[in-house]
């Protein structure tokens, strides 16, 4: 659960230094996001046939599922502010 998080630390801030602005949230949403978006890409993978049953996203593509969820994330915050 712990390397969980700090991976999804790691591929949140990945996916917010590639898509550069300003990002309400701290450290937390940062790694929610990152954890997320490796549930997003795993998904994705699985429904689309890349990935077999119980196989795990790989690191780029977590990276990838992070941006698209970083994307939604400012339309629904940006819209609020």
């Amino acid at each position: 659960m712990i390397w969980a998080l700090l991976v999804g630390l790691v591929v949140g801030a990945i996916a917010k230094f590639l898509m550069p602005g300003k990002d309400p949230g701290g450290i937390f949403i940062t790694m929610l996001l990152g954890v997320a978006g490796a549930i997003l890409a795993n998904w994705i993978g699985s429904s689309t046939g890349k990935y077999a049953d119980g196989e795990a996203a790989g690191f780029i593509a977590s990276v990838f599922g992070a941006i698209i969820l970083l994307v939604i994330y400012r339309m629904i915050v940006g819209r609020k502010a």
